[in-house]
This record gives structure tokens, C-alpha cells and sequence, in this order.
């Protein structure tokens, strides 16, 4: 028995839309989610109203597709795509059909990309309507594209990086002849655009089984592609001593194998944090990688402007990548310098890529719990003390303007992390100790 239960605003939809003599249908992967018990995200509507007829029927639309007969309609506080059935020309530039036509449900299911998302639900009969073979792929847990898989891809190449997605996140399989297709059109990948790649990556790094997705983009061709910098990271041996778990991309997946923060910042800081291995890679008394940490965080930036990465996020993966390494003489920093790291904007992510780094490699998680532990211990005052002094005051006591004024401050605070300073007098007192004022008589 279904047990497809939409919201009531898309039941109003679907309602008003049949009793003005139209055909309307729950479409897509909201039916394919509500049959694997999941919670739709997006309830879309498919319909062989025009969109001008849409608008007429409801008072809040906005038409965002227009020339592909897509309407945002809402209601109350939900908003749903209400879309014309339609059948797509031809894609001349791998990403948007140069045409599209009206056609009824048949037609707009054929045109679809996955048999699994292609399948309708008719609210008012109860009625599951799969024209592709939809329901028995979920059942089978195959992903199969519709129709000639081939073309599906030359049609819209980043349909290739989307299979596998799906495949990943429903731990389906892909079917055989789909994963020979995207073999095959890998290269076409390169003409997509860098947001919509960025976009794609990000969404697999960010749901489960991404291991298992990065696997296949590197099994089908897509990888090298999409991430050659990545791609680079396969055979690159490290040392059993510290890696017994093999090279540095075997690292790198089991990385992305461990239940983790769902911030994109972590995960690409998870892919990306070895990037400068196989540059930095020679073998003396051992296999080292010397300066790979800044070599990778040159590497990330270029890699986040190429995908076109907001300027925020983008700051956040090269901190990462640049600082993972600090944790190796964590506890034998001074008060002053921990207290400073513990404190950076960045702390919190990196010392989840941290843990992840270890459980993933050695399984040593002492470094990791004594930061927990010292976050735990030291807080408020302790860990950003309140100034004691400024620049201005500095000069008033005889310092000249300039660089040097930075220094005495930052050593003043440093003192202050140690617990050795705790006032203004003291702060004075230090610098007069320290930092005499010049002579300029």
C-alpha cells in the first residue's frame, strides 16, 4: 500500500488545479523519496496547465522558468514548483535544452534523467503512475537512466556526477549500461560550469556513503576531471609507521568513510587537507612529506577559485589545510601559544578534521582529547583576556608611533595568557622592563 502523504498546501494545489479541469501530479523525487520512507524536501507539481493559467488560479506566484513552464506558487508560508508537462529539444550547450515543448505526463516522464525520479503520484486517485520502470529500480536498488543513457548524458553532462550522487546516497547500484555511459562521456564533464561542479562535490561530500562516491567519480573517469589535484593523491605511499592504512587517497576515503560534521567547510577540509602530498612527496630515512601542509593550502586556493567557492568558505578550507599539522606539538606549547590557538575562528573545525585525521590513520586520539579537555578547562577570561593596555596609551607613556607598538602589545598579552600579568600597573611596569622608552633627548 502507498503511504505517500503530501502537505496539505500541495493537496490544495493539486486540487485546484483538477477542479479547473487540469491534470496535476506530485512528480519526481519527492515520490521517489516518500517510497523509500524519507521526508521530501521539495514537493513538486507537474501539470498540463500553461504557467499564465497557473497564475490565474493562485494569488502568490512568481514564474521563475518561464520558457520551461515553471511557477513558484505559495501557500501560506510553503512554496511550491508548479511545472507545465513538457518534452526537451536538444542541448547544444550540455546543460539546457535549446527548446522544450508541451507534451502530457508520458512525455515528461521520457525526458527525465533517472527511472527512479521519474515517476508520478496522482494525489487524488492514490495512484502511483511510472511510466520508466521507476518503482521496480527503488525496489532493486539500481540507478538507470531513461531511455539511451548515453544520449541522457550528452544532454546534460553533469547528469554524470548526479548518478553517481544518487547512487552513493541510496547505496543503489548503477545499472551497467549507465556506468559504461558515463565512462565513455567523462571528458564532457569539463564544460560544465565551475559553480554547478562546485555545487555537485559539495552535496556529495556533505551526505553519506561519500567515500563510496568518490570512489566511483575516480572508477568512471570523472574525477581526474573534476579534481585532478585529488586525483593526483592515488598510489602515493606514505609511512606505515604513522599510515598503516596505505596511501595517501586510501587516507583521504576512509576520511570521508567516518560519521562527521555535515559543514562543507570540514568535508572539503577533509578532501583537500593532503593535496600537497604528492608535490611534497621524497623518501630520505623515511617517506616524508616536508612543507606539504603550506603546499596544500597554495594548492586549495587555487582549486576554490577555479570552482568559484564563496570567499568565506574558501578562507575556512585553506585555514584547515594551511594549520592541520599544528597539532603535532600541541602539548608542548606554552600557555600563551596554545590559549592563541585554541582560540582562532577556525579552532572548532579543525580539530574535528583533526580527530577525523587520526581515526582514519593511526587511531591515536590523545592529542585530540587533550584540546577537548583544555577547551573544556579554559574559557572566558583565561583564553581571550581583556586588554591591558593600548597604542595610545603606550605613546602617552613615551613610545613612538609604529610597528614596534604592536609588538609590546602582543608580548604584553602573551604575558597575560601565561597568568603573569593582571593589571594595568603590571602591564606598564613590563614594559618599561622590557621595551625601554627611547631616548630622543
Amino acid at each position: 500500500m502507498l503511504n505517500i502523504r503530501p502537505p496539505d498546501a500541495a493537496i490544495l494545489i493539486v486540487q485546484t488545479l483538477e477542479a479547473s479541469g487540469h491534470r496535476a501530479l506530485l512528480a519526481g523525487g519527492c515520490v521517489r523519496d516518500a517510497l523509500l520512507g524519507h521526508v521530501p524536501k521539495d514537493w513538486d507539481i507537474a501539470t498540463d496547465a500553461t504557467p499564465q493559467a497557473v497564475q490565474s488560479l493562485f494569488e502568490k506566484t512568481v514564474a521563475v522558468g518561464a520558457q520551461f513552464g515553471v511557477v513558484l506558487v505559495r501557500v501560506g508560508e510553503q512554496v511550491f514548483e508548479v511545472a507545465q508537462f513538457r518534452e526537451d529539444g536538444a542541448y547544444s550547450d550540455g546543460r539546457h535544452p535549446d527548446s522544450v515543448r508541451p507534451s502530457d505526463e508520458k512525455g515528461d516522464a521520457n525526458r527525465r534523467d533517472f527511472t527512479i525520479n521519474g515517476m508520478f503520484y496522482d494525489v487524488l486517485n492514490k495512484q502511483l503512475l511510472d511510466y520508466v520502470g521507476g518503482l521496480r529500480d527503488l525496489d532493486e536498488g539500481i540507478i538507470r537512466a531513461i531511455g539511451v543513457p548515453g544520449l541522457r548524458f550528452q544532454e546534460d553532462h553533469l547528469r554524470m556526477m548526479r548518478a553517481i550522487r544518487f547512487s552513493a546516497r541510496f547505496g543503489f547500484a548503477l545499472e551497467q549500461q549507465t556506468a559504461a555511459a558515463i565512462e565513455v562521456n567523462a571528458r564532457l564533464i569539463k564544460k560544465i560550469s565551475p559553480e554547478r561542479i562546485r555545487d555537485e562535490l559539495t552535496t556529495i561530500l556533505t551526505q553519506n556513503n561519500t567515500d563510496s562516491a568518490f570512489t566511483m567519480l575516480d572508477s568512471s573517469g570523472l574525477l581526474e576531471f573534476v579534481l585532478p589535484e585529488v586525483a593526483a593523491m592515488k598510489g602515493i605511499a606514505q609511512p606505515p609507521e604513522f599510515h598503516p592504512e596505505g596511501d595517501v587517497w586510501t587516507h583521504v576515503l576512509g576520511m570521508l568513510g567516518i560519521k562527521r560534521s555535515d559543514s562543507p567547510a570540514v568535508c572539503w577540509g577533509i578532501l583537500l587537507h593532503d593535496v600537497g602530498k604528492p608535490v611534497t612527496y621524497t623518501e630520505t630515512d623515511r617517506i616524508r612529506f616536508n612543507g606539504h601542509d603550506k603546499a596544500g593550502a597554495a594548492l586549495s586556493v587555487g582549486i576554490c577559485e577555479r570552482l568559484r567557492m564563496p570567499k568565506a568558505q574558501a578562507s575556512i578550507i585553506h585555514e584547515l589545510v594551511a594549520n592541520h599539522m599544528r597539532f603535532m606539538h600541541v602539548e608542548k606549547m606554552r600557555d600563551a601559544r596554545l590559549k592563541r590557538f585554541l582560540r582562532e575562528p577556525y579552532f572548532e573545525e579543525l580539530l574535528e578534521l583533526h580527530r577525523l585525521d587520526c581515526l582514519a590513520s593511526h587511531g591515536n586520539l590523545r592529542t585530540y582529547e587533550f584540546c577537548a579537555r583544555k577547551l573544556e578547562e579554559i574559557h572566558g577570561e583565561s583564553l581571550r583576556p581583556p586588554r591591558l593596555l593600548d597604542g595610545h596609551e603606550l605613546m602617552a607613556m613615551g613610545y613612538p608611533p609604529g610597528p614596534k607598538l604592536g609588538e609590546i602589545l602582543s608580548t604584553i598579552e602573551d604575558e597575560q595568557l601565561e597568568g603573569r600579568i593582571s593589571t594595568k600597573k603590571g602591564a606598564r611596569d613590563f614594559a618599561r622592563r622590557h621595551y625601554p622608552v627611547p631616548d630622543n633627548g
